[in-house]
């Protein structure tokens, strides 16, 4: 399973369409499920609705200006790979103040998508077409370039 934890709603019609129409695309490969949370007034809060989305054994990828930047095909690579070992891959998004310390603690993969800031629903947008990139990579399916 690939979960998505996200803070706050979207409320953009067409921000709504683009991230239903990779939802959908996506499970055709693999169940997906999106949980989006209450933006808190601090990261601490934040940071404990979130833990109550992540299982023990989830392989928890932060998005993070900081993290690491991979390219399509590696990224594909990583999500293959991961489901040998876990059966769940959480990735989490988190809101405009960032994300609490804790929770990068217990991410395995810090994963950085650019050093450019993007409006958060577009992020999400932009997250699940890689998402969907990887599985058609993995199937060796056209659509990749």
């Amino acid at each position: 399973m690939i979960k998505i934890i996200c803070l706050g709603k979207l409320k953009e019609k067409y921000l709504i369409d683009l991230v239903d129409d990779y939802l959908k695309r996506i499970s055709k490969y693999h169940k997906i499920e999106l949980i989006e949370l209450k933006d808190e007034d601090n990261l601490e809060s934040e940071a404990l609705n979130i833990k109550k989305h992540i299982g023990s054994n989830d392989y928890v990828i932060t998005l993070e200006i900081e993290g690491k930047t991979y390219t399509s095909e590696e990224l594909a690579n990583i999500i293959d790979k991961t489901f040998i070992n876990y059966s769940t891959i959480t990735f989490i998004i988190g809101s405009s103040t960032g994300i609490d310390d804790s929770i990068k603690r217990i991410s395995h993969l810090s994963l950085s998508f650019s050093k450019l800031t993007f409006p958060h629903g577009l992020f999400r947008g932009i997250l699940l077409e890689q998402i969907y990139r990887s599985f058609k990579i993995n199937n060796n399916e056209s659509y990749h370039k």
